[in-house]
């Protein structure tokens, strides 16, 4: 049986397409009478028989070829594609840059070090490592599984986005179900902090942020700062029995310079003569404070974030199933 071969155009969605009839295109037919269009069925069809099941041509035939669906990508295709790629695109290069921060302060701090790599679980820098490492791979396989089209790609992308959405709803449950165990996880980290306050500069930062914006000293009192070896009184230093100076009411002298030791024998004073030098309540409480008052803007927050993976989801999916008719129908 002779092969056909039939090449079909495709039209880009901004393209203009040639609807005029032209007697000499073979995928237009030509004008000719009932009679012959059923002779030349019926030519077409003991033709078809005889080639058999089996037969690789079957595909190439002129019935396959007059019957057989076309699938084109349609425009909401080609913009659900390339939006995802944009997308992926954007927050690849943000993985990137995250990871490559916590790099940086791993290695510039020397973390890596023996005499440190015991304290390294608890460095912030990990976090961010953590974080930037998740965010590239899963980002980059839905960045080159939607500008390649690769299947495979997008249903690792699709199933990392759903686990990553479950994990947050879970976490958010048990945070809310297990409140009791949460403060105490963050008064332990609070104390972890202000013990290595002076060997962390990440840990000293972040502690120095947490008590000069919620006003506050220490995790529960301003007397934590014992467990401090500098801030001890039995240190031999001058810190000792002190506290830092975020913890001051009014850490600036004259308002312009900043007074380093204005925490220097606080612990020595008692609550009522301490309370116009430094911040006497904990942070811990200072913390719960805070987000009861802003709760309802954590909640939206969380609910835009949860919307946004929500949303991409369900684009790899039509991406996904666009895709799979485009590669049937080919």
């Amino acid at each position: 049986m002779r092969r056909y071969f039939s090449a079909n155009r495709i039209y880009l969605p901004w393209s203009r397409r040639d609807t005029t009839h032209n007697e000499s295109s073979p995928l237009i037919p030509k004008a000719s009478s009932a009679k012959e269009d059923v002779e030349e069925l019926g030519n077409a069809t003991p033709e078809f028989h005889q080639a058999g099941p089996n037969n690789d041509q079957d595909n190439n035939s002129p019935v396959f070829t007059s019957i057989q669906p076309h699938y084109r990508y349609s425009f909401m295709d080609y913009f659900l594609k390339y939006f995802l790629f944009l997308c992926n695109l954007v927050f690849t290069v943000l993985g990137l840059v995250v990871l490559g921060l916590g790099m940086w302060g791993l290695i510039s701090k020397e973390s890596f070090a023996q005499e440190k790599i015991g304290n390294i679980g608890t460095d912030p820098m990990l976090i961010l490592v953590t974080l930037g490492f998740v965010l590239t791979m899963l980002c980059l396989s839905g960045c080159v599984g939607a500008l390649r089209e690769n299947c495979s790609l997008l249903k690792l992308f699709s199933a990392a986005v759903l686990v990553l959405i479950t994990a947050q709803v879970l976490a958010a449950i048990m945070a809310y179900s297990l409140q009791d165990q949460v403060g105490g996880y963050l008064r332990s980290g609070m104390l972890a902090a202000m013990v290595r306050y002076q060997d962390d500069l990440d840990l000293r930062f972040i502690t120095d942020e947490i008590q000069s914006n919620l006003q506050c000293c220490g995790a529960d009192n301003y007397r934590d700062w014992e467990l401090n070896i500098y801030y001890n009184c039995s240190a031999p230093g001058v810190l000792a029995c002190g506290v830092p100076a975020t913890c001051c009411v009014d850490p600036l002298e004259n308002g312009t310079v900043w007074n380093s030791q204005c925490g220097l024998g606080a612990q020595l004073l008692d609550e009522f003569s301490a309370q116009s030098v430094i911040f006497l309540g904990g942070c811990l409480g200072g913390m719960s404070r805070w987000i009861e008052q802003h709760e309802g803007l954590i909640g939206t927050v969380g609910i835009v974030v949860l919307g946004v993976q929500i949303l991409t989801l369900f684009i790899t999916t039509q991406l996904l199933e666009s895709i799979q008719w485009h590669k049937v129908y080919l």
